[in-house]
């Protein structure tokens, strides 16, 4: 593993069998694994280049339990990984060795759907598109949608503040969850805002969103449902290169138009996926182009027309809007697919995850050509091109020496690019192991330490996913002390308690 992690605590790890004999009186039945063959499947999430066995597993099936847990652990100080689905792609749930990993998967229900408020209140194991699927019937879905929806999370999308194809109108799963139970590392259960739009005081909810399990444990969650559409139609549009897709993205947001999704796929890419599913797209243009538009049906006809208009100004060569439901949802089936299509062309893919400026698009394109060539790797581009949401995947073959090696490299020049032109490190899939150690190619030690201090007020004995985010964890008391010159505190005339 070239990712270093904390070493492991022989001391707790010499504690093992006490410790899942404890855990095994709050989990009773099948809720404790503790061997090795069984707790294989728990040792990586979708970052599967790295892996690590946890010390035990617990599935707990109610926040009471979840509480237990977290007040035992901290009081024995023994670190603690959440986990949903795993299938992040950022190494955000990768075990500790003397660590207990925290499943989540049992908290699987829809406690609530109130249609009147357009919400629902989830626990944290449905998976996203289950609640699309719950509130169907009626005309409503949820909107962060992505391309894992089948098989992750609420709770991971919570963690990881997720998006999606349709996030570019609709809005990041920040935008779209209202309220939720979080359980701290010290056992209290604690409901932070709930069926209303607002609340009051600080935006806690907003700092527990895309917080990657630094905080708490999420143990129930009131996402906002909205109604569907009249009308939605989808636009295939080709062209000669990326750069030119790049620049017509740019445009079609400069002209007000605001898409239900803007999605985007260069050659390699659109082969893969036409390969595997047959969804229709061109095979003879270098760069294709997703651009969905929804409302009223007059408006959507106006608009695709503005599309193609602004489309064929930027040298697009082909479109094609969807003629029915089916239809559209074949375009999208194949955006969707696109991740296992790179399967096809590649033995081993890396993803990527950085965010940029729209206007930079053509720019950054242009300059990961350059660093394929410099690495010798493949790269297929995959990405949300409405809000500049890069999913590179770097192609490699991790049975010849040195190619990961290659590849995280490559993707480390990839994030560091999407930062020198004014973006950031992630947009999606969060921080977690993989962008740990990039850090500070965008923050001060002046801005990591504040962020930590934000952790500290949740978690001062940094048991809760350490190894995770900050590429150097200082002890909270570190961060709090003060410094002593000349035999004075600072500001020795203020009264101190």
């Amino acid at each position: 593993m070239s990712v270093k992690m904390p070493e492991a605590d022989q001391a707790i790890l010499g504690r093992r069998a006490e410790i899942v004999k404890a855990l095994r009186t709050i989990v009773p039945g099948e809720g404790v694994i503790d061997r090795e063959h069984e707790m294989k499947p728990f040792e990586s999430d979708g970052l599967t280049a790295y892996r690590q066995m946890p010390m035990v597993v617990v599935l707990p099936e109610t926040t009471q339990q979840v509480a237990e847990i977290l007040k035992y652990c901290h009081a024995e100080g023994i670190k603690v990984v959440p986990r949903g689905a795993g299938t992040s792609l950022s190494g955000g749930a990768l075990p500790l060795a003397d660590g207990v990993l925290l499943g989540m998967a049992k908290f699987n229900k829809i406690r609530d759907i109130d249609f009147d408020n357009r919400i629902a209140v989830v626990e944290p194991g449905v998976t996203n598109l289950a609640v699309s699927n719950a509130v169907a019937h009626a005309g409503f879905y949820y909107a962060p949608d992505p391309s894992s929806q089948i098989a992750c999370t609420i709770g991971g999308n919570v963690a990881e503040n997720s998006g999606g194809v349709h996030c570019l109108k609709y809005g990041m799963t920040t935008n779209n969850v209202l309220g939720c139970e979080i359980v701290l590392i010290t056992g209290e259960v604690v409901r932070l805002g709930g069926k209303h739009l607002d609340s009051e005081g600080y935006d806690l909810l907003g700092l527990v969103v895309g917080s990657e399990g630094l905080l708490g444990v999420v143990t129930e969650v009131t996402v906002r449902i909205l109604k569907k559409p009249e009308t939605a139609r989808a636009v295939l549009i080709g062209f000669p290169t990326s750069e030119q897709g790049g620049a017509c993205v740019s445009k079609i947001i400069a002209a007000g138009i605001i898409p239900g999704g803007m999605e985007m796929m260069d050659k390699p890419a659109i082969h893969a996926v036409e390969e595997f599913v047959h969804a229709g797209y061109p095979l003879d243009v270098e760069a294709l182009l997703i651009v969905e538009l929804d409302g009223p049906a007059a408006e959507v006809d106006h608009l695709i027309a503005r599309v193609e208009t602004i489309a064929r100004e930027c040298g697009a060569v082909s479109c094609q809007a969807s003629q029915s439901e089916a239809q559209r949802l074949l375009f999208w089936a194949g955006r969707k697919a696109a991740f296992p299509a790179a399967g096809r062309i590649s033995p081993d893919y890396y993803c990527m995850d950085g965010t940029i400026p729209r206007a930079k698009l053509p720019l950054v394109l242009a300059r990961m050509k350059e660093l394929s060539e410099k690495y010798q790797l493949g790269v297929a581009n995959v990405f949300h091109a409405g809000d500049g949401n890069l999913h590179p995947l770097i192609l490699y073959d991790s049975n010849k020496p040195g190619e990961l090696d290659r590849a995280e490299e490559f993707g480390a020049d990839i994030l560091r690019l999407c930062v020198e032109v004014g973006g950031v490190l992630t947009g999606e899939h969060g921080v977690g192991i993989e962008k740990r150690d990039l850090m500070p190619a965008m923050f001060s030690e002046i801005d990591l330490n504040a962020q930590q201090r934000v952790k500290c007020a949740f978690d001062a004995k940094g048991l809760l996913n350490p190894g995770k985010v900050f590429p150097q964890l200082h002890r909270c008391a570190e961060l709090g002390r003060m410094h002593i010159s000349g035999g004075q505190l600072p500001f020795p005339d203020l009264p101190r308690f």
